[in-house]
């Protein structure tokens, strides 16, 4: 099997995806709680490995579909280099991993474990049924990253702003769309659908979704850096400041998704974009500025 190949399986370089664990910490003015970043980088690793666990599943419920598709037929499962009964085995070790470093949590073990395991049983469900339902499919890929965000609320007892759990939600389904996007192009050039449910998407339809979410994001950010709640528990007024990187960033997004084509994967497109990078050291910057400093 080798390590290499059990890598691919579990993607740690999608684990980049569960930094929105650490935005409780970040948003709630802890990174210099030694005890809220410890907590929160064992829930980090915790859901990393439960995420790891349905990347294995769905690379042996997809196995078929894989095998037709011109990039995703190198996986190992899809090319016959691990079995699928060895992929279950990994999934196994995975989900033992992950509810290992959840006991490590002490009195907040319970919260973040049943946050786990929903998240866990709604992907399970995904992987064999919901992924072929056309706009429901994004919306739970959405929901696993409020998980995300809960999960790390609980696991440092911060409290979370309505509007940062709408804002995450919203952010997180317009990379979902941007996407599908990627697959509408790809089935209009070859005339294959790489995902069951991709006929129901078309450029049309997912260009004004797609532009409707990015505009109702950037208000959810602004009604969350100027609400009462969030400037009384930060103690400043001046978060909405950042705004102005915020819009840059999905502006960017939108650039590479409509002008160039390239938003297949949300988590390469941000490594290898040297703009977004830029944006993102910038508003981070700018908040820790405004938080830590002024």
């Amino acid at each position: 099997m080798g390590i290499k190949n059990i890598l691919k399986i579990i993607r740690p370089h999608q684990w980049a995806k569960n930094v929105f664990v650490l935005v409780p910490l970040f948003f709630g003015g802890s990174l210099m709680d030694k005890i809220d970043i410890a907590a929160s980088a064992i829930a980090f690793l915790a859901f990393s490995f439960i995420a790891s666990a349905i990347y294995c599943l769905n690379d042996i419920v997809d196995v078929e579909d894989d095998r037709r598709h011109p990039k995703k037929c190198h996986r190992p499962i899809a090319s016959g280099k691990v079995s699928i009964a060895q992929g279950y085995t990994i999934m196994a070790a995975m989900i033992a991993l992950s509810f290992g470093c959840v006991s490590l949590l002490g009195e907040f073990a319970a919260g973040v474990g049943v946050v786990i395991a929903i998240y866990l049983l709604l992907n399970i469900a995904y992987c064999l049924w919901l992924k072929k339902q056309a706009i429901v499919d994004v919306c739970v890929i959405a929901f696993g990253f409020v998980l995300r965000l809960l999960v790390g609320g609980i696991a440092t007892d911060i409290p979370l702003s309505n509007w940062i759990v709408l804002m995450t939600f919203l952010l997180t389904l317009f990379l979902s769309l941007a996407k599908r996007r990627d697959d509408v192009i790809l089935m209009n050039e070859t005339g294959h659908a790489p995902r069951t449910n991709t006929i129901r998407y078309n450029l049309s339809f997912i260009n004004q979704a797609i532009t409707i979410t990015a505009t109702v994001t950037i208000v959810c950010y602004i009604m969350y850096t100027v609400s009462p709640e969030v400037e009384q528990r930060v103690g400043t007024r001046y978060l909405y400041l950042t705004t102005v990187f915020v819009l840059l960033g999905i502006l960017r997004y939108l650039q590479l998704t409509l002008v160039d084509n390239k938003s297949g994967d949300p988590t390469k497109t941000l490594l290898r974009d040297r703009f977004l990078q830029v944006v993102l050291a910038l508003w981070v910057l700018a908040f820790l500025m405004i938080i830590y400093i002024l």
